[in-house]
């Protein structure tokens, strides 16, 4: 197996929250924006996924906003990618 496909494995099972909701935002972008993103959205993604779940949600929702500028500016393409 490819060493993509298995960092992508790795990173679904990141994904994997237990809220369906946060788990198809995270996948919907791991599926279309991994592979053509530079090295540092890249890492602001897996900063992303290191965040509590409630934090996530609350952004998600448009409740709260990151301090971190990068990190909000995911979540926000995130949510705007289609479903």
């Amino acid at each position: 197996m490819e060493a993509d496909e298995v960092e992508l494995r790795k990173l679904r099972w990141r994904c994997r929250r237990g809220m369906r909701e946060l788990d198809q935002l995270l996948e919907r972008w791991l599926d279309r924006e991994w592979r053509q993103s530079p090295t540092a959205q890249r890492e602001v993604f897996l900063q992303l996924l290191d965040t509590e779940d409630d934090k996530l949600w609350r952004w998600f929702l448009g409740h709260e906003v990151s301090s971190d500028v990068e990190i909000a500016a995911l979540v926000d393409r995130i949510r705007s990618l289609p479903p």
